[in-house]
């Protein structure tokens, strides 16, 4: 047997364009939010928030021990720029905050003397940089003369750092630290507060101006030769 399909009656629209009564959906309407959800949701957020400037942005550290007084005293507070080091080199003078070699979850801050090429000097309590007797008002009082320290050259990627407080300080001119690799700085220092009132010698940068420019100079040598 054949089928045929029947023609079926044409039906109106639900609302015909020349007017009249036709159906048309109600709108949906969002439930409102409950003030309790609206508060996790401020939480959540403004905790990615912190997440994401703590890791790409600035840190917060406090200062632990005396090694570099005067311009950090033990106890302060201290917001660790981590971003600029992103586009651009570390600088001689700056203060930063970089992860101890012999045990990474360690922090340490010193103070940048010596960028990769650098020719490091320490005699009768003056550093010479390149052969240049650097000038240092910001350090805890004279150097002890011990023994000559160097002469050391600053290998590409690594950075020679010494404490403010040279006296008491565990540092570059020390086995466990000696030349800071680039990837263990987590940031330069922009400023601390109290206790007590902070100094104003972060970073420093005039001593450093007077200096010759590091050299492209191949590598040679170890700081610390077995």
């Amino acid at each position: 047997m054949l089928l045929l399909e029947g023609r079926r009656a044409p039906t109106a629209p639900l609302c015909p364009d020349g007017g009249g009564s036709g159906l048309r959906p109600a709108p949906r309407t969002k439930p409102a939010k409950s003030p309790l959800r609206e508060y996790v949701e401020t939480l959540i957020g403004a905790a990615v928030l912190a997440v994401l400037i703590m890791t790409f942005v600035a840190r917060t550290f406090t200062v632990d021990g005396p090694s570099m007084m005067p311009t950090l005293q033990d106890g302060q507070r201290l917001l660790v720029d981590r971003l600029t080091y992103r586009f651009k080199e570390p600088q001689r003078g700056d203060v930063i905050v970089f992860r101890y070699p012999a045990n990474p979850r360690q922090h340490f801050i010193k103070r940048i003397i010596g960028v990769p090429g650098d020719e490091i000097f320490i005699a009768g309590g003056t550093v010479f940089v390149n052969g240049v007797a650097l000038q240092e008002d910001y350090i805890n009082g004279p150097m002890f003369t011990g023994r000559p320290f160097g002469p050391v050259i600053v290998q590409p990627g690594t950075y020679f750092v010494l404490g403010d407080n040279r006296n008491n300080s565990e540092d570059s001119r020390d086995r466990r630290v000696g030349l800071v690799p680039r990837e263990n700085i987590v940031g330069r220092a922009l400023g601390a507060r109290a206790p007590p009132p902070p100094q104003s010698r972060l970073p420093v940068a005039a001593p450093f101006q007077a200096l010759p420019p590091a050299a492209a100079l191949p590598t040679r040598g170890a700081l610390f030769p077995p």
